[in-house]
């Protein structure tokens, strides 16, 4: 294994496989046998186990019972299949909620909810931790040497926030901490002098409650980076029990672009990202925008570690959770599979592998539904596909190399949902930073999504939409980047707020910023749905949506005009040399991508950004991303379009499945493929 760049020092294949739960076949333990027979015709070499089995593990406290796990690492051990194994904190024992209350969590309205459910437990519940890191310890030291344990998964999708007394207390110590135990520093910070909102002391300070206050948002904004601290503390002891008696490397599952925990802060705590992507790819507007949006989810949790991930849960065929509940059409669950590992993840894993016989998750997509055999649809596509990713692992350990970066903050989501102004309700972000991703996307352009405070540096060109909240010391970084040559691309809403959402006096976008843009952001228009503004640029006419931004230009160029409405005439895009870089101002949202297309087109030509087929147009619909080693790159090609498509390519390629050399490809509705250069 020479290319480092390996998630595993024991393992350089793609990983394949996903969820099982074999403590549901308890009773019938023959399932296991034939469990592992139809793992190997589905050419699974991966299992990942325990994720909610805390009460098939300890069924009375005290009382431990491993003989499933046992089982399962023996059966493992001997078949070639590798373990990923679940600590079991996502779902406690009945037994445990019967006698200690306190691990229920408390609701915002201060009503301590009832046994039942998943993710409902206290973090910080004395009992709670004291009992999962007994429950870890016990795992790590029984299975830590087995030669098919892989690596360890953290909990499952770990969310929410409790609001009783133990938190509360956890609360006020974090705010002493982050405002030097000085009661008028947090004053100042949240603007408490509004509405006589002020605190005499920390004592006095209460989770956001429906109840009563949610209109500071000062506080809003620090209890969810409050409720991310206390989970990220929870991880760590959680961690920390494993690292007792292992050192196998530690992931936890996350949720794409949720937004109750910030997975910037909380990718901290694990070795590698792992994530949960159920797209919803059958939806009327077709599955262009969704096959982008998904690449961009995908990129998003790369980056938080800047690092390969691992796909940990998909559905090879349906779920059962929406209120739609589509069946993948032929060849989608092989193209979604190929574009994650497209964007960097070194697996492909399902949730599940069985379909269980009752409760919630009876009729959730699985690879053997309840009829039990092989001679389905859905198990056909599943081994095929994991007999091509066995030809293509050497893609395993390569990267994604990108030069160029969208800023993306969780703090700024939660900043601009608190937010009273613009559109009230929808701020739209998300769609925000989508536009300007989709403008890489199609020319199969490498991007990373990186926070405000992440390191700038290897990128040429960073856009930082609708970046609403932004320190001093960010302002001067941004200036720094520019100043040394970078190029940098802002919009409407740049800068106007501190990290505590306090915001900036002397104009936007603030400080230096001003400098580097050579103009002010004087005021914003929101318009109406159904409204639209003309702009004219690069000798043609693009429509406004949502914002307008009228600004004050100092020193920059104008590049684009707003064509109606009281600022007819006036700048709506701008550029400003400054030191050896450039910075555009965008002061719209663009109506249908094409303004921003041609400018992101326009500025990675000049920058020579690479992409994926050097030279030759990718059809409308098509994902083309790269992969590399230093050696050797591999292009993935894959046909989202709902239509055949033909391309060039710019060379000769190896088709790694079959050694074929070609220099043009034709894709199939819902084809793909993976080439080698």
């Amino acid at each position: 294994m020479e290319n480092k760049n390996y998630l595993f020092t024991d393992f350089d294949k793609l990983i394949f496989g996903g969820d099982y739960n074999p403590e549901q076949w308890r009773a019938t333990p023959e399932i296991w046998d034939e469990d592992m027979r139809l793992m190997k015709l589905a050419h699974w070499n991966e299992a990942t186990v325990g994720v909610f089995s805390w009460a098939e593990l300890e069924p009375q406290e005290g009382v431990y019972d491993f003989s499933v796990p046992d089982a399962i690492f023996e059966k493992a051990e001997k078949n070639g299949l590798k373990i990923i194994l679940a600590t079991p904190s996502g779902a406690k024992p009945r037994w445990m909620a019967e006698k200690y209350p306190e691990v229920l969590r408390v609701s915002e309205d201060r009503h301590r909810e009832l046994y039942g459910k998943r993710h409902n437990h206290c973090f910080t519940s004395p009992v709670y931790r004291e009992k999962i890191a007994e429950m870890n310890r016990r795992l790590a030291k029984r299975y830590s040497h087995s030669p098919a344990l892989l690596c360890w998964h953290i909990s499952n999708e770990v969310n929410g926030e409790c609001h009783c007394e133990y938190c509360r207390a956890a609360f006020i110590e974090f705010l002493r901490k982050k405002y030097d135990n000085d009661i008028e520093k947090l004053n100042h910070q949240w603007w408490t002098r509004f509405w006589s909102h002020r605190y005499d002391n920390f004592e006095q300070v209460e989770p956001p409650s429906s109840k009563g206050e949610t209109l500071v948002h000062g506080l809003t904004l620090d209890w969810r980076r409050f409720v991310t601290a206390q989970t990220m503390d929870f991880m760590n002891h959680e961690i920390a029990a494993v690292k007792t008696y292992s050192d196998k490397p530690i992931t936890t599952n996350l949720m794409g672009f949720f937004t109750g925990i910030d997975y910037r802060e909380l990718a901290k705590t694990v070795d590698f990202v792992s994530w949960d992507n159920y797209p919803n790819w059958e939806l009327t507007y077709g599955d262009v925008g969704q096959a982008s949006w998904i690449g961009m989810t995908h990129d998003c949790m790369r980056s938080l570690k800047r690092k390969n991930f691992l796909l940990m849960e998909s559905t090879p065929s349906h779920v059962n959770w929406k209120d739609i509940n589509k069946l993948y059409r032929p060849g989608k669950m092989r193209i979604a599979s190929l574009q994650a590992i497209a964007h960097g993840s070194d697996s492909v894993q399902y949730f599940q592998w069985r379909k269980s016989r009752g409760s919630s998750e009876k009729m959730h997509g699985a690879v053997v539904d309840h009829y039990g055999k092989e001679d389905t649809r859905v198990f056909r596509e599943v081994a095929e596909l994991g007999a091509e990713l066995e030809k293509i692992s050497c893609v395993a350990g390569s990267e994604v190399v990108s030069k160029a970066a969208i800023l993306y903050d969780w703090d700024t989501v939660w900043a601009l949902q608190e937010l009273q102004g613009m559109q009230k309700q929808h701020k739209r972000y998300g769609e925000a930073t989508h536009l300007h991703y989709g403008a890489f996307h199609r020319r199969g352009i490498n991007v990373d999504l990186i926070g405000r405070k992440d390191s700038y540096e290897g990128y040429d060109l960073i856009v930082a939409p609708m970046m609403y909240l932004c320190e001093e010391s960010t302002a001067e970084k941004l200036a720094k980047y520019v100043e040394n040559g970078g190029t940098l691309v802002a919009t409407y809403a740049m800068a106007q707020a501190n990290e505590n959402d306090l915001c900036h006096l002397g104009g936007w976008p603030c400080g230096v910023l001003m400098d580097v843009f050579g103009l002010r952001a004087e005021e914003l228009d929101t318009l109406y749905p159904e409204e639209s503004i003309k702009i004219n640029a690069f000798g043609a006419e693009y429509l406004a949506k949502d914002y307008c931004e009228v600004l004050k230009v100092k020193d920059a160029e104008v590049i684009a005009t707003y064509g109606s409405d009281f600022y007819k005439d006036l700048p709506a895009a701008t550029v400003k040399q400054y030191g050896k870089g450039k910075a555009y101002y965008i002061a719209f949202r663009d109506k249908n991508g094409e303004f921003t297309d041609k400018l992101i087109g326009d500025i990675a030509k000049e920058l020579s950004l690479p992409t994926a087929i050097a030279g030759k147009p990718i059809p409308k619909g098509v994902t083309a991303k790269v992969r590399e080693n230093g050696e050797e790159k591999y292009l993935f090609l894959l046909n989202f379009s709902g239509k055949e498509q033909d391309m060039e390519l710019d060379g000769e390629y190896t088709v790694i499945t079959t050694g074929e050399k070609i220099n043009a490809v034709h894709l199939e509705i819902n084809g793909g493929v993976v080439l080698k250069k």
